[in-house]
């Protein structure tokens, strides 16, 4: 008989690239280029009936990479976005960004967006799949992309747009017991979200709420 608890650790070793390879895929969600699929996750996941009172709405089609360094022990890739940014200003984010008509669909912009945030060089990645969609209040339509990295990467940062970039140990980010939940009032509407304080670094809202979605979909039931 198995005691251990249902939302227990799990143990996050270099066989995460097994599971992740089982059960993601490379398939694009509909959703992504149309608003009228219907979407679960993003910035009002943990309460949807939000959305329609916000009056906001999420269109615009937008991809990220989620960096996992091939280690011994796994690591994420974040970056710390520059105070100077319009949105976002001085929050923890994976590289990514809007999907321009130039790129071939959400993968390739991941890949440019990797590149020219943090010089990222695309022969270092290795694609593995999608997580969902996550709509933003910022109106995006995000489609995070899994992907193994070379632990041989050098940064190169762009200034304008990265003030840091640094790795976090997978076994912390997909350990349930540092995924705190926190709120604070957004429009008048008080909004949830996950957050998942790590030494200096205070990773909340869409960084985390992805995070605990690639936790959900590799670790979950």
């Amino acid at each position: 008989m198995n005691d251990q608890p249902i939302d227990a650790a799990p143990a996050v070793t270099h066989d995460f690239f097994d599971r992740a390879g089982a059960r993601l895929t490379l398939d694009v969600p509909a959703g992504l280029a149309d608003p009228n699929v219907p979407v679960r996750r993003g910035d009002l996941d943990l309460d949807p009936t939000l959305w329609e009172r916000a009056g906001v709405a999420a269109t615009k089609p937008a991809a990220v990479l989620v960096p996992v360094v091939d280690r011994p022990q796994p690591t994420v890739i974040l970056t710390m976005r520059t105070t100077e940014l319009s949105s976002h200003a001085g929050q923890i984010a994976f590289p990514g960004g809007k999907i321009d008509n130039a790129d071939s669909g959400p993968l390739a912009a991941a890949l440019r967006e990797a590149k020219e945030e943090i010089g990222l060089d695309a022969r270092l990645i290795a694609p593995i799949g999608y997580l969902d969609l996550y709509l933003t209040f910022s109106g995006f339509r995000i489609l995070p992309l899994v992907a193994r990295v070379a632990p041989t990467y050098v940064f190169t940062l762009n200034a304008a747009e990265v003030a840091d970039a640094f790795e976090v140990p997978l076994d912390f980010l997909m350990t349930p017991a540092n995924h705190q939940r926190g709120s604070r009032e957004w429009r008048g509407i008080e909004r949830q979200y996950y957050a998942m304080p790590y030494q200096d670094r205070y990773i909340w809202g869409v960084t985390a709420g992805i995070l605990r979605n690639l936790y959900e979909r590799l670790y979950g039931p």
